[in-house]
């Protein structure tokens, strides 16, 4: 089958939309598969050459605009696709409808937590409209479905959550390499966030309160990896906190390459996300708690949309209001003070990833839908 991306969201930039599609790129047809995204640097030249699929990136972002249209278009003749995916539902569903009469294929397209926020503010027409042209949709958690489902135009609404690569994140990656790259004791209990550093993910809220974690945990280390446009604030934020006197780092982006070492080299993974913006700034799910979890590490993730999806309270993690500092600090406290516990987590965790949350398995999925589209 030949497929034609077309997707905002693209690697090696960071995040987990962008792991989602990368993750589905590499396994559902990459030979027969030509991507159009965004403007990308010398490290994107060189990612894309790794590939087995085919990245023509446009010279700015992918927006639903008229330029877009016609490079796409273009570069969707020559390939002749079976079908198109679009990365992002909204804004990019806008173009279905001409996508797919001037390539005479269907369109296919997944949805995140933005889509699922935007009926919460009124705006369910905006889903209603850059879903009438698809032949399907896809949602990533139960929290996202419920909220789509009634502003949904597509005739097929189907599951298809962001998985993991469990040979690629698991406990034996050594981590150890990381520490003493960020200037870590080997030794040195260690919370880390490894996410996209905007406001809804939390990353502020967890170097803010450190030192009260480190009232308690006097020899406790936390890293915030990623880039964002949080990072100038939370550098400032790290530095009235005691910055790396206090056992504060902020260790930038992280290679992709280099993210399974990042969870591994964790004693804990905490992100309280927090939902924003009157419901439009959600997390859909977190695959980032997935992936520490699949690399052993219990999470401590906040109530934001999908997010208590991906943890199982109690078991492989704690689930706390985002915006609540009190509960926050207890999550960590007790993942810290319970040694036993981390690594009854961890396992569990690691098992509950390998059972539910196998890319394997949800590519498979993600390919019967494209064959049964295709076929209709």
């Amino acid at each position: 089958m030949r497929v034609l991306w077309l997707t905002n969201d693209l690697p090696p930039r960071a995040g987990g939309i962008q792991q989602f599609v990368g993750n589905l790129l590499d396994r559902v047809h990459p030979d027969d598969t030509l991507v159009v995204g965004p403007a990308g640097d010398d490290e994107a030249a060189a990612h894309d050459a790794r590939q087995r699929y085919r990245t023509v990136r446009l010279p700015g972002p992918v927006f639903p605009t008229p330029r877009t249209l016609r490079s796409t278009l273009t570069v969707g003749r020559s390939h002749r696709p079976d079908v198109v995916v679009l990365g992002a539902s909204w804004p990019l569903g806008e173009l279905a409808g001409r996508l797919g009469d001037g390539l005479g294929v269907p369109v296919v397209s997944l949805s995140h937590g933005l889509e699922a926020g935007l009926p919460g503010v009124g705006l369910g027409r905006l889903v209603r409209r850059a879903t009438r042209d698809l032949a399907a949709l896809t949602t990533i958690s139960d929290w996202t479905e419920d909220r789509l489902r009634p502003h949904v135009a597509a005739p097929r609404l189907v599951r298809v959550p962001p998985g993991v690569d469990e040979e690629r994140f698991t406990p034996d990656v050594d981590g150890g390499r990381l520490r003493e790259r960020w200037g870590v004791p080997p030794d040195a209990p260690l919370v880390g966030c490894v996410s996209r550093l905007v406001p809804r993910k939390g990353q502020d809220r967890l170097v803010r309160l450190w030192p009260r974690v480190r009232a308690a945990h006097p020899d406790a280390w936390l890293v915030v990896v990623g880039e964002g446009p949080l990072a100038s604030r939370l550098a400032r934020a790290a530095a009235d906190a005691g910055g790396r006197q206090a056992g504060i780092v902020l260790a930038g982006r992280a290679p992709w390459e280099d993210l399974p070492a990042c969870y591994a080299a964790l004693d804990v993974f905490a992100m309280p996300c927090r939902t924003r913006l009157a419901g439009t700034d959600v997390e859909g799910l977190g695959i980032v708690y997935l992936e520490a979890q699949a690399c052993g590490v219990p999470v401590v993730a906040g109530d934001s949309g999908g997010a208590p999806e991906a943890v199982r309270p109690g078991e492989t993690g704690t689930v706390v209001d985002g915006r609540d500092d009190d509960a926050i600090v207890a999550a960590i406290d007790g993942w810290l003070a319970d040694d036993r516990g981390r690594a009854d987590a961890g396992a569990v965790g690691r098992a509950w990833v390998e059972r539910q949350w196998s890319w394997t398995a949800i590519a498979e999925r993600f390919a019967r839908l494209l064959d049964d589209v295709v076929g209709a």
